[in-house]
């Protein structure tokens, strides 16, 4: 079988006409399903150009995508975070869709994660994956989602209820202002964290979430990668609320100097006499690294808001989606529906 047997009919007409779309799938070791997985995506939105990242697969991922009548780029530094970075990059369109290539994801609903898109004029639509807290294929996947999910909204705010989705659809805009510094699966924790900071209109799509296919396991390592979303978190707190950080380790070195400093200030007061004097010198050091500390987390807060700012002003600098042309939006529906209706005729 070759490319042309499995390509769609090329008189389908463009489920969203005028917008130019990119379906990008981000891809390590998932030859078992990215040929259906292409060919879904190929089947729901005709127009988009479906494009394989292929990040050091040592089996037949990028033949079969390829053969499936995907294009196929291979992005040789390991890890999700590397290969999103080269997709935002090197590919240039209106809308993106990026979903995993395990087929946990239905390519079907990217039509309506795009339609979410223009709709409610969002520049990210994600597909909130139903029952991932309670069961991800793993118990402590499952766990690990309510755990960080709950982490999130406490130190960045409510606005996501699943920031670990791999299934989403960008604007543009969004693409391009996302500076995109991860190295793994942590990525999506700094889409959110992006659009958070910057007030980016986004919106929220409750999807079904299957189950990988026997013989293709999980990418995902519990504990090791669990770390690196944690220290994930950190650095992503450290970097857009200082103020937070570093007043939490000004706060903790304030406490140990009091807490140390109780005891000989009763004895002062008692006898007069500081027979601890190492341990004085240590109360006072502390007292000024916490008051130094929290200096730094001051100034770091003004240049956060300062980079802010900026980077508010590079997203509005992009031009918003288009929006399809209303006539030409009915036209297709009219036809995807006479196509549908004879489809139905000849089906009996």
């Amino acid at each position: 079988m070759t490319a042309t047997d499995i390509r769609p009919d090329a008189a389908e007409p463009p489920t969203f006409p005028g917008l130019d779309i990119a379906v990008v799938l981000p891809c390590y070791n998932e030859g078992a399903t990215i040929g259906a997985v292409v060919r879904g995506f190929r089947a729901a939105l005709p127009e988009a150009r479906v494009i394989v990242f292929d990040n050091n697969s040592s089996d037949r991922t990028a033949v079969e995508a390829a053969l499936s009548g995907a294009e196929v780029i291979r992005e040789g530094r390991q890890g999700k975070g590397h290969v999103v970075r080269r997709m935002f990059a090197d590919i240039d369109a209106d809308v993106y869709v990026m979903a995993d290539g395990d087929g946990t994801y239905a390519p079907a609903d990217a039509v309506d994660l795009v339609r979410a898109l223009i709709t409610e004029r969002a520049d990210m639509a994600v597909g909130v994956r139903r029952n991932v807290t309670v069961d991800a294929g793993r118990s402590g996947h499952a766990f690990g989602n309510r755990l960080f999910n709950g982490l999130y909204r406490r130190l960045f705010g409510a606005g996501f209820t699943d920031v670990f989705s791999g299934y989403r659809a960008f604007t543009r805009r969004f693409v391009k202002s996302f500076p995109a510094v991860s190295h793994g699966f942590e990525i999506e924790t700094e889409m959110a964290v992006h659009a958070g900071q910057l007030h980016i209109p986004t919106v929220e799509l409750p999807l079904d979430y299957g189950r990988r296919v026997e013989g293709a396991p999980s990418k995902l390592n519990t504990f090791r990668d669990g770390f690196r979303i944690l220290m994930m978190f950190m650095m992503l707190v450290k970097e857009t609320r200082p103020s937070l950080f570093f007043g939490v380790l000004s706060g903790l070195c304030a406490a140990a100097s009091i807490g140390l400093a109780l005891p000989i200030f009763a004895t002062y007061v008692e006898t007069g006499l500081v027979p601890r004097l190492p341990t004085a010198v240590l109360t006072t050091g502390l007292m000024i690294l916490a008051a130094l500390i929290a200096t730094a987390g001051l100034v770091l807060d003004s240049l956060a808001r300062s980079r802010v700012e900026q980077k508010r002003i590079l997203y509005l600098s992009i031009p918003s989606l288009k929006r399809p042309d209303p006539a030409a939006t009915e036209t297709a529906t009219a036809a995807n529906l006479a196509a549908l209706r004879d489809l139905l005729r000849r089906a009996g």
